[in-house]
């Protein structure tokens, strides 16, 4: 899962806060039992020597050092349980669990050079505000409504808007709950207000719920982006303009809204080629059909879309204008 940086920078201070907080609160219960059990200090004295014993124990040779070390370990062990019943008698079970917060990793968030699931769980949440921050909000796919979309059969496409999108909204369900790197490719096309872009964000928040990295933007927005690893490359845009290229689905939203160019055409054709390449899932939403891709652009990436995206035409009335009414 090719998380961004900063989604997983923030992942790993709240990872940290959390360790804090536990550390904290352990250090609070375990200053308390020493208040009301004077016993505990002792033991936890002891048991301190008895580690000093036992590492001098263990560099005596001979058998006197071996009895030695079990002595120590048998003392250790008569510690250990009298301090267990003697906290368990006064405070509730597992009340001082000075376990780290979690038994994978021990609160490091790695193991070894691979992300632990307590980290890749917080990036998975962060993931999700991100995309609810851009996405206005946290839609789901029974939010969706097709009321909005006529029932009266359009000739130009032999069945009425509601129909058609009514399966649209079945092959985007399908296309969220069944995600894998093996998903494919969607093109929304139609005109504005139609819910391409509502969902778009469907599918980001369930494909992130599955626990897949998610890079969801306008295509302004993410072509800035490139635009910065680009002219103005430092480590922060050059990570960001990657994870463009490595997460497991990108969403380009309002593509056309962007200022045209040669460094845009140029960045598009990369992004999406490069990303056909590797296999990894692309949606891209659009007011353009795909001849004004090929003249706002060029005939190579209208191909491209043509020969490896399913276009799923959005059709009907603006929803905006119908919701004002």
């Amino acid at each position: 899962m090719a998380y961004s940086n900063e989604v997983v920078r923030r992942a790993r201070q709240r990872l940290e806060h959390k360790k804090a907080d536990h550390e904290s609160l352990q250090q609070a219960r375990l200053q308390e039992i020493y208040a009301k059990i004077p016993r505990v200090t002792e033991i936890d004295k002891q048991l301190r020597l008895s580690m000093v014993l036992a590492a001098q124990a263990a560099f005596q040779k001979g058998v006197s050092g071996t009895d030695a070390l079990a002595e120590v370990r048998e003392a250790n062990l008569a510690l250990q349980a009298e301090r267990k019943n003697l906290i368990s008698a006064a405070f509730p079970a597992e009340y001082l669990d000075q376990g780290p917060i979690c038994d994978h990793c021990g609160g490091v968030g790695y193991i070894g050079s691979n992300m632990c699931v307590c980290l890749l769980d917080l990036c998975r949440e962060e993931q999700k505000k991100e995309l609810a921050l851009l996405s206005a909000g946290d839609p789901s796919f029974s939010q969706f409504r097709l009321d909005y979309y006529p029932e009266a059969v359009d000739p130009k496409y032999g069945a009425s808007p509601r129909v058609i999108m009514g399966k649209i909204l079945e092959i985007c369900r399908k296309y969220a709950a069944s995600f894998s790197l093996e998903s494919g490719n969607l093109l929304f096309n139609g005109g504005t207000g139609l819910g391409k872009t509502f969902l778009s964000a469907c599918i980001a928040r369930e494909v992130t719920e599955k626990g897949f990295s998610v890079a969801y933007g306008s295509a302004q927005h993410l072509f800035s982006k490139l635009e910065n690893a680009r002219f103005r490359p430092d480590e922060e845009s050059v990570a960001a303009a990657d994870n463009l290229t490595r997460c497991d689905l990108l969403i380009v939203d309002d593509l056309g809204t962007e200022l045209p160019g040669n460094f845009t055409t140029a960045a598009l054709y990369n992004l999406v080629n490069d990303r056909i390449l590797a296999g990894r899932p692309t949606i891209i939403s659009t007011n353009l059909n795909i001849g004004e891709i090929n003249a706002r652009y060029s005939p190579q990436i209208a191909s491209r879309l043509q020969g490896n995206f399913q276009l799923l035409p959005f059709v009907g009335e603006d929803i905006r204008v119908l919701k004002n009414k």
